[in-house]
């Protein structure tokens, strides 16, 4: 009778994990698809009636220093898609982003996708968006809404000093609105496509990242909400 009840017990824990979607641990399952969390919190969740995937970053797992801003930031925080070895091809996801409450100051609701992850998590490239400079009221942070990164050499910072105006450019994207990105990876060239445009929006010519192949992940960083749904990847 106690195993009995001991099995009863468990069956409906492991019911209310697939059910709620909460992340015990490092796993979590949204869709048929497995996430592996580095430095974030999970949870699948509803959204304005769709399930979709929620990501936080883990400010316990990687605590975030606002007086050294530079180096605690562009990190390596996101949900890695298991399974999946990409070089080239086709990364798409639908993102959205708030800020959380107690966000700083200069949160933009940074979100994006990270690719070419190597096994460690020590070397990767990304694609993000800062939804609220995209509709902001002067122009030098509305230059600054998509941002390319190479992990650890090249961050925002570095990009911004030794090749300004190559590695971040303007979409026209907010807050708490579905946001579709589409990046097509042809060896070190990306091309971003924003909410299905026609002609990309963002144009990598030369990636910095040393690393040419390895997993896709869902990328947020500090004072981020991040929803997302509709995950792709197409290797070619």
């Amino acid at each position: 009778m106690i195993y009995k009840n001991t099995m009863n017990k468990v069956k409906i824990t492991l019911l209310f994990i697939l059910i709620t979607g909460v992340a015990f641990g490092q796993n979590i399952a949204y869709k048929k698809q497995e996430f592996e969390l580095n430095n974030v919190k999970a949870s699948v969740v509803k959204l304005k009636g769709n399930k979709v995937l929620k990501i936080e970053r883990d400010l316990k797992a990687l605590p975030f220093d606002k007086n050294n801003m530079v180096s605690t930031v562009d990190e390596p925080t996101f949900a890695i898609l298991k399974g999946v070895d990409f070089e080239n091809g086709i990364i798409e996801v639908k993102v959205l982003s708030r800020l959380l409450a107690n966000a700083p100051d200069f949160a933009r609701g940074f979100i994006g996708v990270a690719f070419h992850i190597d096994d460690d998590n020590r070397k990767f490239q990304s694609i993000y968006i800062r939804p609220t400079n995209g509709r902001a009221g002067n122009q030098f942070r509305r230059n600054h809404t998509i941002q390319y990164f190479a992990y650890p050499d090249y961050k925002f910072d570095r990009l911004r000093k030794e090749f300004p105006e190559t590695y971040e450019t303007y979409a026209d994207i907010g807050l708490d609105e579905w946001i579709t990105l589409r990046l097509e990876i042809i060896d070190s060239k990306v091309n971003l496509y924003v909410n299905g445009q026609k002609h990309p929006s963002f144009i990598v010519e030369e990636m910095k990242g040393s690393i040419k192949k390895g997993s896709v992940a869902l990328w947020v960083d500090i004072g981020t909400e991040g929803y997302f749904k509709d995950i792709k990847v197409i290797k070619k």
